[in-house]
């Protein structure tokens, strides 16, 4: 079975993503709410998550599998763009408006993944 190519792009893009948390993690860690404990764990944890699921979705047989651990992933993370638009230092000092963009940006990346489950 061949999948869209709009499913690989997104793949392309958690996978990409995931391997970031590993080149870059002091971006990802600063972004991590003092309210979870062991930052370093969890920005771990959610780059090999990126990962894995990006690889799975390409995967017919897993790909259901894949687009709910997506959804999942994203509400997890929320916290963390939340954070970003609150704390002005975790938001790399760019504007609000950006980061108030990105609030509901989860909700369309959240209807992307949702799209492969039917």
């Amino acid at each position: 079975m061949i999948l869209p190519w709009h499913l690989y792009l997104m793949a392309l893009l958690y996978i990409g993503a995931g391997i970031n948390h590993f080149r870059k993690p002091g971006m990802y860690i600063k972004i991590i709410p003092p309210i979870f404990q062991n930052p370093k764990l969890i920005n771990i944890l959610s780059g090999a998550a990126e990962i894995i699921l990006g690889i799975l979705l390409t995967i017919p047989a897993t790909t259901l599998f894949a687009a709910w651990g997506i959804i999942a992933l994203l509400i997890a993370v929320f916290p963390a763009n939340l954070y970003m638009f609150q704390n002005k230092k975790a938001g790399f000092g760019l504007p609000r408006w950006i980061l108030f963009v990105r609030l509901p940006l989860q909700i369309v990346l959240i209807y992307w993944a949702y799209q492969y489950i039917f």
